[in-house]
């Protein structure tokens, strides 16, 4: 038999049928929904180009962090102080700023505790009575000048009026404050507390205030914080002070500036021979936690200084009893970083968290080569209680995963430095636009991997994993990907996921071409890193790049729910003689839209895969057009890879048979 993978067109000398006059208007599918004018992205301006970059005037302001934070074991709480630098780079006076506070989700009386049902506390919130921030001290420094402020806290907000403005183009403040809190033994699945054999596990995020953004788009992005919709942050630099109980390793965001302080001679000896290694190579092991001689004190506490640069955000991890091991990063450029894993000896085995650090290299090597450069020096992956969780530099992983769920998981939470780390997408509104575009990555580096080890591995498939490859799942959805974040029925939310995904995938494999939209999403990608695009941005820069209006796929993919169901209607012999050529017709039976691929086999053995763009559609919902047959069909198969959402796949098929 002869296969002929992809033929043009022209070259079996296909040609179309002019559209029918008449519509077809039984069908639920109707050109309008794509083709009229109204639905384009807004018109680019100075601040954001209509080529989906940063226009010629785009700015964005920044927030830098000196914080100081000390663990209290007795009560379980952070306290601490933070000095906020704040520079306007906007073309607009402020009057006043605002500061988010996520820690106040966890107080009795929040909007996010309001509004979470009580058979459904996914967040854990319901029936803390002690949580939330204790701000006090707020002051201000305006001008070489300090004044305290009475702040207006609204929720998961804070908001501070200023005695003179914040002027326009490169004017700064700074704002100081005191803090403490409480720490949740589930901090909303994104922090918390694990107690193991070996000591209290403290995952600690969410744990200072910080700016809310300031953008061109929105002005004052104020969103609360509800639990579902993340976060939205300033670039800056941090310097921050961790101090905790001296038998403790603090695991933190960005670089350790006080080794000789906190750790012992061995353990730098050890970090230094990881970072010239491409093996994982021990740190701290099992039968070494817990030992006097792997602390340089015993009592009292430690203070552990950290620096991160051009960053949104920071966090940091401590505890007595973890094994920690590293290894070397090898970056595009010829820089070297280092990634480390620290997790439960219970994880330890060759299943399981010993080979977190080689996943944790891989993925990061393998996003630098395709995507953009990591740009830090360190990397952790801290396996704890969390499902996962992802901070600059910082991940927290479910330490009892093993196998395709861990690489995946670890994959997963480092792509997130990508997205929305690096292209610094507001989480709180876009949900999809960083957990959907890193999905997009995890699957593209688990196809390089180790030659591919977890490619076909089942877990990928369930229905119930939270970035399923299988389409039906959430092509079933009542919610669009547009929904603002929290808006999304929470148990729904997985299709930003895995419906972003695979509408990626459908872009690379079927609509754009592997070579021209790899160019285009990497332009988004380098055109955005450290800064903050809407969704409008990428869709201009994708459309640019790649050379298509691919408005029809964004209005559908994203702004509906509309599903796919390709038909074939028939197949007739001109002159009743195969011969002489066919006329196939088909239908789009859904709302949705796609480009069509056939497969046509000949009675003879002959057979092609061709493949209809979508612009078939843009007349009405049925097409015929004409086939070069040599002998008879025995089978016309739509989309006979199964790559398209299609989800009526009974109507895929014609045989001889069906006439």
């Amino acid at each position: 038999m002869k296969k002929i993978p992809f033929i043009s067109l022209l070259l079996i000398n296909i040609t179309i049928l002019q559209a029918q006059e008449t519509r077809n208007d039984s069908l639920v599918y109707h050109p309008q929904d794509f083709f009229l004018q109204p639905f384009y992205p807004p018109a680019g301006n100075v601040y954001r180009s209509a080529e989906g970059i940063p226009g010629a005037q785009y700015w964005q302001n920044s927030s830098s962090y000196l914080i100081h934070a000390t663990l209290n074991e007795k009560d379980t709480s952070i306290s601490g102080d933070v000095t906020i630098t704040y520079v306007n780079n906007s073309p607009d006076k402020l009057d006043y700023i605002w500061l988010q506070l996520d820690q106040n989700i966890f107080n009795a009386n929040s909007r996010a505790a309001a509004a979470t049902p009580a058979s459904n506390d996914a967040f854990g919130i319901l029936g803390l009575n002690n949580g939330g921030y204790h701000i006090s001290g707020v002051s201000v420094i305006s001008g070489g000048k300090t004044y305290p402020v009475q702040p207006v806290i609204t929720d998961t907000r804070m908001q501070i009026r200023l005695q003179q403005p914040v002027l326009p183009k490169g004017d700064q403040i700074s704002i100081r404050m005191n803090f403490s809190f409480a720490i949740p033994a589930n901090g909303a699945g994104r922090f918390g507390r694990l107690y193991t054999s070996h000591g209290v596990l403290y995952q600690i995020a969410q744990w200072y205030p910080r700016m809310c953004v300031y953008d061109d788009v929105e002005g004052w992005n104020t969103l609360p914080y509800m639990g579902q919709g993340e976060f939205y942050c300033d670039y800056g630099n941090y310097d921050f002070f961790v101090t905790v109980p001296a038998e403790m390793i603090v695991y933190g965001s960005g670089d350790l500036q006080n080794a000789p302080e906190v750790l012992t001679s061995e353990d730098i000896k050890r970090l230094a021979t990881a970072a010239n290694s491409d093996k994982t190579v021990p740190v701290i092991q099992a039968g070494e936690i817990g030992k006097p001689s792997m602390r340089p004190a015993s009592r009292g506490n430690l203070t552990w200084h950290f620096k991160m640069n051009n960053t949104r955000d920071v966090a940091w991890a401590a505890c007595s009893g973890l094994v920690w091991d590293a290894a070397k990063i090898n970056l595009p450029s010829g820089r070297k970083a280092l990634a480390m894993s620290a997790y439960p000896p219970e994880a330890l085995g060759d299943t399981a968290w010993s080979r977190s650090t080689e996943y944790l290299k891989n993925s990061i090597e393998i996003y630098s080569k395709n995507f953009f450069e990591y740009p830090w020096n360190h990397a952790i992956s801290i396996g704890g209680s969390l499902s996962g969780m992802e901070y600059p530099g910082l991940i927290y992983n479910d330490y009892h995963e093993t196998r395709a769920g861990l690489w995946f998981l670890i994959a997963h939470e480092i792509g997130h430095n990508w997205f929305p780390m690096i292209v610094g997408s507001n989480e709180r509104k876009y949900m999809w636009q960083d957990e959907g575009f890193n999905t997009y990555i995890n699957y593209y580096a688990t196809d390089i991997f180790n030659k591919g080890e977890y490619v076909n591995d089942p877990v990928y498939f369930s229905k119930d994993y939270f970035a399923s490859r299988d389409y039906k799942i959430f092509m079933t959805y009542r919610d669009p990907l547009m929904v603002v974040s929290d808006a999304m029925d929470i148990k729904q939310h997985y299709q930003y996921y895995g419906k972003t995904a695979y509408g990626l995938n459908l872009l690379r494999n079927v609509i754009v071409g592997r070579e021209r939209f790899d160019y285009a999403f990497r332009k988004y990608t380098e055109s955005w890193a450290f800064k903050h695009p809407t969704p409008y941005d990428f869709f201009h820069c994708i459309n640019n790049a790649a050379g298509d209006d691919l408005n029809w796929f964004w209005k559908e993919w994203f702004f509906t729910d509309w599903k796919l169901d390709q038909a074939i209607t028939s197949v007739k012999y001109i002159d009743n003689n195969p011969a002489r050529g066919s006329w196939i017709t088909l239908e789009n039976r859904g709302r949705m839209i796609m480009p069509v691929i056939v497969k046509i086999i000949q009675a003879d053995g002959d057979s092609a895969v061709l493949h209809l763009p979508v612009d078939i559609w843009m007349r009405d919902g049925t097409w015929t057009f004409k086939y070069a047959s040599m002998s008879k069909i025995d089978k016309v198969i739509l989309d006979p890879e199964n790559v398209l959402p299609d989800m009526n796949r009974g109507n895929n098929v014609w045989m001889t048979d069906n006439r």
